[in-house]
């Protein structure tokens, strides 16, 4: 099977507001992109897809023709490529009435094993999806990170316990901008923002490397190392949370400069191609997020649509890679790309 074949199949499966394009810009659904909350004007996806185009490649083939390795370590967990699947909270109201998150998560990190990866998954509002969520994890060989919504701080310490009741997952993250999501809102009116104090409290409760989600400003990551975050995810939440947000191209390096490594930087946003990747990383991203295609994916075919998709991801990357002359991840650089952002 090949990806055009994939998402062929997904155009019948996927429900009626996704188009299943080629490559998912936000413009064909428009702003009734299927996700909650969706702010308007709704051109916060469609900026950061174009962001990443903006950005251009230096080719440099005056270098030893040798092999291309991709694999990166994320605390303590080998990777194949530094690359995670992004965590979706539900998908019944979004796209099909009888649709299961357990099922894509299920589905998402059975693929995520089988290609050396990691699944980010949303732990959700319901017990039953986070109980289920903790069984696929260790199933599927613990290749699952969960990533809490911000509720209330009691939920949370008692989400991060069930996490590591049986077997600790590789990290434990909270995302932050999830607070300006309506239906989060409606569900629990008592979660929303953290505090340096809380997010402090919430790391020393979790036993493993804390990740912080939904950081767009160099004052906000260093808010978050100040509390203790090991990995921060640059994210607008696909710009979802708030109109006329910059694009997470646009504020990485910025970011990556202010964190200094004193935490990972992970990113998403826009991001669709191995082409895509290598620039993250060019700016110095450690790692990258990738959310709605993998979704579209999962339509196309479960877990062999997203195997399909990871496996073009790679191509693309070492592609790039090779005609830049990077031969590993960390050889990646700025100088291997150019740039007016």
């Amino acid at each position: 099977m090949n990806y055009s074949e994939v998402l062929e199949n997904a155009r019948k499966n996927i429900g009626p507001k996704c188009k299943a394009c080629p490559v998912c810009d936000g413009l064909a659904c428009g702003n009734t992109l299927p996700g909650p909350g969706s702010k308007m004007p709704g051109n916060g996806a469609n900026d950061n897809y174009n962001a990443w185009r903006r950005i251009k490649l230096n080719m440099d083939v005056i270098v030893p023709n040798t092999p291309i390795d991709t694999s990166v370590d994320f605390f303590g967990k080998k990777l194949s490529f530094p690359l995670v699947s992004g965590p979706i909270g539900s998908i019944r109201k979004q796209y099909n009435p009888t649709d299961d998150i357990r099922d894509f998560n299920d589905k998402c990190m059975a693929a995520c094993e089988s290609r050396g990866l990691l699944h980010f998954y949303s732990t959700g509002l319901e017990t039953e999806v986070q109980e289920a969520n903790e069984k696929t994890r260790i199933l599927r060989g613990n290749c699952g990170v969960p990533i809490i919504n911000p509720e209330e701080d009691e939920s949370i310490i008692a989400q991060m316990n069930r996490c590591n009741e049986d077997l600790s997952p590789v990290a434990i993250g909270v995302v932050v901008d999830s607070a300006g999501l309506p239906h989060l809102k409606a569900c629990n009116g008592s979660g929303g923002t953290k505090s340096i104090e809380q997010l402090r409290m919430l790391k020393e409760k979790s036993n493993v490397p804390f990740i912080v989600k939904g950081i767009m400003t160099a004052s906000s990551a260093l808010k978050a190392i100040e509390a203790g975050a090991d990995a921060i995810i640059v994210s607008n939440h696909g710009g979802r949370v708030l109109s006329d947000t910059p694009a997470t191209a646009e504020v990485l390096a910025e970011i990556v400069d202010a964190v200094d490594k004193r935490a990972m930087v992970i990113v998403d946003g826009g991001i669709r191609s191995g082409i895509d990747l290598f620039k993250a990383y060019a700016l110095g991203a450690d790692l990258c997020l990738i959310c709605r295609p993998v979704l579209v994916s999962y339509y196309g075919a479960g877990q062999e649509g997203m195997e399909c998709y990871f496996d073009k991801l790679l191509a693309e990357l070492k592609d790039t890679m090779y005609m830049c002359g990077a031969r590993k991840i960390s050889d990646i650089n700025r100088s291997m790309i150019r740039t007016s952002l």
